[in-house]
């Protein structure tokens, strides 16, 4: 593929940091190796000697002087091999890209870390959207998203979606606007990216199909078009066997994967993955170079020893627990969904993430709803119109997230709601 048509000016103008290329070589020289290039701080000034982290179900992390030096300071902008390692062999065994072993030129699979994959999304935005660019996306989706996207000019054009997400024939209506041969051409105004989320969407918790996905990467090859597939609910599946990714099935390097840990193993640690073709990451990575650096050296080898400590079969046992728990909120709001609102809204069961998305039937517009009554009346969710291009326009639904409150305070909320609701007609 021809990656170069798909950068950004910006993008396609960084170059490696001399001082970051140094470090890295630095870091990966043998003990004899005598730098004075390095501008890092003198560990033995830091005040940390050593960490033992607790953990549930398992051995301590611990860092003792040496590591604790290590995971203090500056590392490779890439993220540290031993993670980037063992992250390249999940991704290979649970997805198993056709790219994994393609020539770099033709979109062979790499991988970066970053500061939770809401920083790689904002780096892939940036790399690959120039004002003005048609850039296409399932609606309503992640607010996140939008308020990466919308500071960057480009028009954004929305995807109608139902609870099985995008739906290919409307992807094939927008795109019908353009002639297939005519997209490389220079001023093409043809779309080049299309973005979504997979599973249990934020806010909607669609989960694509497998025939979707098939449909949808056919129309990106025929309409040469790059899909963010942003999955941080890959993980939060409720039914095996879980949907194939875009990644899956790949053959051409056109998927750009943002991976999170933050829903399975901690929000605060701020770990995410960015996967996709060896040019594109390289450009992500460059931008990492100019402006955090590197994701915290602490966290990765922190995330790291736990990882290796557990193995892939560990970490899919963790998954399982996780999911478990998840299943059983989502039920539980189910339940007291049923109880309460089932004459006054409706909703579709997700079949992953932490939301249930409620069109509430006779209420054209919930913002002064949410916003003021259920303010006053302590109940507290996300009116719908957050979550779409325009936040001026009306919307009818809501957003329940099922992944903190007790059974108790879902049903109290419900119980909340519905009154409200009542109130209101």
């Amino acid at each position: 593929m021809n990656y170069a048509r798909f950068l950004t000016a910006v993008s396609a103008a960084r170059k490696p940091s001399p001082i970051r290329v140094l470090t890295e070589l630095q870091q990966r020289s043998p003990p004899t190796m005598i730098s004075l290039a390095a501008g890092a701080p003198n560990p033995d000034t830091f005040p940390f000697e050593s960490a033992s982290i607790k953990v549930r179900n398992g051995p301590a992390v611990t860092f003792d002087e040496k590591a604790m030096k290590r995971a203090l300071q500056y590392s490779a902008s890439s993220g540290i091999p031993e993670l980037l390692t063992w992250m390249k062999n999940l991704q290979k065994n649970l997805h198993n890209p056709p790219t994994a072993n393609y020539s770099p030129g033709n979109g062979q699979m790499d991988m970066c870390v970053t500061t939770g994959s809401q920083e790689g999304l904002c780096k892939v935005f940036e790399m690959l959207v120039n004002p003005g660019d048609n850039v296409l996306l399932d609606a309503p989706t992640y607010s996140g998203t939008l308020a990466a996207l919308q500071p960057l000019g480009c028009n954004l054009i929305s995807v109608a979606s139902d609870q099985h997400g995008i739906i290919p024939a409307a992807l094939k209506e927008v795109l019908s606007q353009w002639e297939p041969s005519e997209v490389q051409k220079p001023g093409s105004t043809a779309p080049k990216v299309l973005y979504v989320i997979p599973n249990g969407g934020n806010p909607t918790g669609a989960s694509m199909t497998t025939q979707r996905k098939k449909e949808v990467y056919k129309l990106a090859r025929q309409y040469d078009m790059l899909i963010i597939e942003d999955d941080p609910y890959y993980f939060m599946q409720f039914d095996k066997p879980w949907v194939p990714s875009f990644l899956s099935m790949d053959v051409d390097g056109r998927i750009i994967r943002t991976d999170s840990f933050s829903k399975i193993l901690s929000s605060g640690l701020r770990l995410g993955f960015v996967t996709g073709p060896k040019p594109l990451v390289e450009r992500v990575v460059l931008h990492i170079q100019a402006s955090t650096m590197h994701t915290s050296t602490f966290t990765q080898l922190l995330v790291s020893q736990l990882l290796h400590s557990w193995g892939q079969d560990g970490f899919l046992q963790h998954v399982d627990g996780v999911v478990e728990f998840y299943r059983k909120q989502r039920d539980t709001m189910l339940t007291s969904a049923d109880r309460w609102l089932k004459d006054v809204a409706e909703w579709h069961a997700p079949s992953a993430g932490m939301f249930l998305w409620i069109k509430l039937k006779d209420i054209a517009d919930t913002q002064q709803l949410i916003m003021e009554k259920a303010l006053e009346k302590e109940v507290l969710l996300v009116p719908g119109c957050v979550f779409t291009i325009d936040s001026t326009e009306p919307s009818s639904y809501v957003r329940a997230a099922f992944s903190l409150s007790s059974p108790e305070q879902i049903d109290e909320a419900f119980r909340r709601l519905s009154l409200l609701i009542k109130e209101a007609l």
